[in-house]
């Protein structure tokens, strides 16, 4: 590709290279801190000449240096934002969006003895959700804390019953989107992460701890 080209969709390069979003979105930013692309808002992402681009301040970097109680303060974040992202989504999310969220829930119905890929599609309805409010700079700031997001989800993977919780808070957020329900999808995100909290606190416990 040459400079002023544009990539094809995030979609389109999962479905080609046969990975998920998440993986794609990642590309593109190591891409884009590197200089080697730009994220046009509402146009798309295009080849540029190179040239060196304003450092990014990130989020999870922020949260991880030096900082014992992360876990903790990455909930807070998501308690923060992420309601009224539902919440918003559930106002604005079209029939592309809706698919999209489709489409990870039964990637994760399909993965609930597979950690690693239940993960991934789990990432994937977080995005589409991000990406459902129709707000350009909302999947940005998921995108800042993705890999904390993945560590967690890592870690709670590992307590018992944690992904089954997990997917049965992720459908009724599903369902409320699909009503165009922006109350019923912001409480059931703050269930989903109080959920998350709670299985944090299990996953982060000493061993030997009741």
């Amino acid at each position: 590709m040459k400079v002023g080209d544009q990539l094809p969709p995030e979609r389109e390069l999962a479905e080609h290279f046969g990975v998920s979003r998440t993986a794609v979105r990642e590309a593109v930013k190591a891409l884009r801190q590197k200089g080697l692309v730009e994220v046009q808002p509402g146009r798309g992402t295009f080849i540029t000449n190179g040239t060196s681009q304003a450092m990014r301040h990130s989020l999870g970097l922020m949260i991880k240096i030096g900082q014992a109680d992360g876990a903790s303060n990455l909930v807070e974040v998501r308690e923060i934002f992420e309601p009224e992202i539902a919440a918003l989504a559930a106002t604005r999310a079209d029939e592309e969006d809706i698919a999209a969220l489709r489409e990870a829930v039964t990637a994760m119905d399909a993965a609930l003895e597979d950690a690693d890929a239940f993960v991934e599609a789990d990432l994937d309805f977080h995005l589409a959700l991000a990406e459902a409010t129709q707000n350009a700079l909302v999947p940005t700031l998921i995108d800042s804390i993705v890999d904390l997001l993945r560590e967690q989800r890592k870690r709670i993977a590992l307590v018992e019953g944690g992904l089954q919780r997990g997917q049965f808070h992720h459908k009724r957020v599903l369902d409320a989107i699909i009503r165009h329900d922006p109350e019923a999808a912001r409480e059931a995100m703050r269930a989903h992460l109080q959920q998350v909290r709670q299985d944090s606190e299990v996953s982060t416990a000493p061993t030997g701890a009741d």
